[in-house]
């Protein structure tokens, strides 16, 4: 069959967006939670190796760890599909944040409140590259909960950026946060979105 070109049926706008937050804030649970597609994972085991380099307190009960990314696709509507590219949470891997963050529409910080200041990174390097990003809390079982506002100050954070509350483990959750995201870069581009 021959297309004419008002003929072909039209694809959808490709996104790539970044999932970032410290070690052990949920960026693998939440690629793998909302991604449509069996997630690419490159976790390794944590071994003794680890002990003086990962601070996993709050987090004692995490095995394994991101080494180069995590990456999943969601389709939001016929109009966008998102390349979620989840980034390693250690310091000594940030050195792959560079080529994972060329060409991303924005960012998606997971935020854990036992271990806010891990944030602090990632904040840093979204706003050192003037790349869109939200803040999503990711509410752990037995964690202490704060208002946004709390988190935002906390975080020191423009009032311009959004922060909202998800749990990484839930679909819709992860979803909705992918859309105030994208909704986000929409607005500072100035350009309509429609989900």
């Amino acid at each position: 069959m021959v297309f004419g070109r008002s003929e072909r049926p039209r694809l959808p706008t490709a996104i790539k967006i970044l999932i970032a937050g410290g070690f052990g804030a949920g960026k693998t649970t939440m690629v793998g939670a909302v991604s449509e597609t069996r997630p690419l994972r490159t976790e390794e085991v944590l071994t003794d190796r680890g002990i003086g380099v990962d601070d996993i307190s709050a987090v004692e009960a995490k095995r394994t760890t991101t080494v180069a990314m995590d990456f999943g696709r969601i389709t939001l509507s016929n109009d966008y599909v998102l390349y979620l590219f989840g980034t390693p949470g250690q310091e000594r891997f940030w050195f792959v944040w560079d080529e994972l963050a060329e060409g991303a529409l924005g960012a998606v910080i997971l935020a854990d409140t036992r271990r806010l200041a891990d944030c602090f990174p990632s904040v840093d390097y979204f706003e050192r590259r003037g790349t869109p990003f939200v803040v999503a809390v990711n509410c752990f079982e037995g964690a202490q909960t704060f208002e946004l506002d709390e988190v935002r100050m906390a975080l020191q954070l423009d009032p311009s950026i959004p922060i909202v509350m998800c749990d990484a483990r839930k679909r819709d959750s992860s979803r909705e946060v992918l859309i105030t995201l994208v909704k986000h870069s929409a607005r500072l581009r100035a350009e309509p979105v429609g989900t």
